[in-house]
């Protein structure tokens, strides 16, 4: 899974116990994966996080109301630009660690992180990845979505419908607090297989909010009880990318920058990716 199994979280000197550390200490001494308390957010960091995600979405929306056959992917970069700046924002991915563009687009075979370009021009049957992650005012929300250009195969469309579901499959698993990161996992990888698909295992969700990428990491496969407690507080992505094939993957010796991932098989990807934020009452999106 990627987690270590160990005691993260700690009591604070002179400080009674209140019912939640009760309910981690009880999973902790089980020897289970439980949070620092760093990643707690206060209501006012969520509050932050929050209206990033409401920009993040705005900018979604935005590529949805104008993505269309025969756009490049670089123009699809530029309405992420300039609708995030007007909105008082900064796009995360802009000269993140190399990459030149403000968002990423994947289009069928890239799983993720696909760099816009001049020269990758939109066709009917495409399905496209467009990754989004705003920063306003210090805090993070990330999400993104897929889009079918025109009329797909019935097998294109049926990979962007599973994917999506299984999101939402995850989603629902975290209906309460108190779950694990392998409950969702368990769940989203049980529906993809189900429907003849595989979901890549070497890309994972993660902690987000007042970092780019935090703990915990999200995987979307695994065991029930495994990873780490998920708990009020605690804000993630659930991002799953199933591939039409195998869940193998590589990333690109032609692209300049090397972010490029693609299907081993180059076989088409499909990923939907929401932010949320765990309450008592189980998780509310923050970004879509």
């Amino acid at each position: 899974m990627g987690n270590k199994k160990k005691a993260n979280w700690t009591l604070i000197p002179g400080q009674p116990l209140t019912e939640m550390d009760k309910r981690i200490l009880s999973f902790q001494e089980r020897g289970k994966l439980c949070p620092s308390r760093e990643l707690i957010k206060t209501p006012e960091q969520i509050e932050g996080i929050r209206k990033a995600g409401v920009l993040n979405t705005a900018v979604l929306d935005t590529v949805a109301e104008k993505i269309r056959e025969g756009m490049t992917t670089e123009e699809i970069d530029r309405i992420v630009y300039e609708t995030t700046t007007k909105g008082g924002g900064i796009p995360a991915p802009l000269n993140y660690e190399g990459f030149p563009k403000s968002c990423c687009t994947s289009i069928n075979e890239v799983v993720c992180h696909g760099v816009p370009s001049e020269d990758v021009v939109l066709e009917e049957g495409d399905i496209i990845n467009v990754d989004c992650t705003t920063i306003l005012n210090g805090y993070y929300a990330d999400a993104s979505r897929m889009f079918v250009i025109g009329k797909t195969t019935p097998q294109k469309q049926k990979l962007v419908d599973v994917a999506w579901e299984c999101l939402k499959i995850g989603e629902q698993v975290c209906n309460q607090p108190y779950v694990f990161v392998g409950d969702l996992g368990h769940a989203i990888e049980k529906h993809a297989h189900k429907n003849g698909f595989s979901v890549v295992r070497d890309l994972c969700g993660h902690g987000v909010g007042l970092e780019f990428h935090e703990d915990p990491e999200v995987e979307h496969r695994g065991a029930r009880g495994t990873g780490m407690l998920l708990v009020p507080g605690m804000t993630f992505t659930i991002e799953p990318m199933i591939n039409m094939g195998t869940w193998r993957v590589f990333v690109d010796e032609d692209d300049p920058y090397g972010w490029e991932v693609i299907s081993d098989d180059e076989l088409p990807s499909a990923q939907w990716e929401h932010t949320f934020v765990m309450t008592e009452n189980g998780v509310e999106k923050l970004a879509w």
